[in-house]
């Protein structure tokens, strides 16, 4: 089947999964939450963002969420950082790795960047040119790799054209981001194709029309090693009201074990964790390895 031998699961749990919760959740449970994510053998975890409060209002504990966390030796915590203030306060607390989120849309852009898409690149690239001089790693995602709420389907020259002008800043690797759900497997390997070198791609499936786990594999065939993924399924996209959860960890952890490839994450460490999490959040976790486990 053409697979990897080994995928690194990029964590975005504590991040991605949580920023879309109306309900504020007690720092001291995101420390938790973190620290079992660990636990569970997770190398990558992507602990918090340093959006503005008004914006998602579930990440405004970002700081004193830093200070709290256990930090696992061989673990890396990455923060997001949307702008050079952003970049201050990443550097004041100590982070090592950072993203970015770009669009790879016009409408997308407007909307979560209040920029064009020409201006995004600008406002990129102080913070990654600090951040690689103060010797940080800089992911970017780009969203919209796939569909558009208000564009549609979004052309694959588009998102590689602007993809490669994201790589070409320094940053060291490229999350594709289906952010509503709505690539089907053949576009995955359509646009991995694209690229040329999968070796600094990941991707960021959502699993809004129950595509992800099919868009991972055809991934992973395509040469891709990294994958984001939630623990629970929990997430959503604030300013894509279409966007469902994204891929759960524990549903990639078991397709991965069953096509043999190396991960280093315990299952039931994991579902224990997210089954833990659901109960802080007051719902059962949409995935289907949690939900089948508890059935069991």
């Amino acid at each position: 089947m053409n697979l990897p031998e080994q995928v690194t699961i990029y964590e975005v749990g504590p991040r991605d999964g949580l920023q879309n919760e109306k309900t504020a959740i007690p720092v001291e449970v995101k420390a938790e939450f973190i620290g079992r994510l660990a636990d569970a053998g997770l190398k990558t975890i992507e602990a918090t963002s340093f959006v503005h409060p008004k914006w998602v209002p579930q990440l405004a504990d970002a700081d004193e969420l830093l200070k709290r966390m256990d930090r696992r030796p061989g673990v890396s915590y990455p923060v997001l950082v949307p702008n050079e203030r952003g970049m201050g306060r990443a550097l004041a607390a100590g982070v090592g790795e950072i993203a970015i989120f770009a669009s790879a849309t016009e409408s997308f852009a407007q909307r979560n960047l209040n920029r064009s898409m020409d201006e995004q690149y600008a406002m990129f690239e102080p913070v990654v040119s600090r951040a690689l001089a103060e010797g940080m790693r800089v992911r970017v995602y780009l969203s919209m790799a796939f569909g558009d709420p208000w564009e549609g389907d979004v052309p694959v020259p588009q998102v590689v054209a602007a993809g490669k002008r994201l790589l070409e800043m320094g940053c060291y690797q490229l999350s594709l981001g289906d952010t509503i759900g709505v690539g089907t497997a053949g576009h995955v390997q359509e646009l991995i194709a694209a690229f040329g070198d999968p070796a600094a791609l990941a991707v960021h499936f959502h699993d809004t029309y129950g595509q992800a786990l099919a868009n991972t594999l055809a991934a992973l065939q395509s040469g891709v090693t990294t994958v984001d993924a939630s623990a629970g399924g929990l997430g959503g996209c604030p300013y894509a009201e279409s966007a469902t959860g994204n891929l759960a960890t524990e549903d990639l952890v078991w397709m991965l074990d069953g096509l043999g490839i190396r991960h280093g994450v315990s299952l039931d460490s994991l579902v224990e964790t997210s089954t833990w999490m659901a109960g802080r959040l007051g719902r059962p976790s949409p995935s289907r390895v949690v939900t089948a486990r508890s059935n069991s």
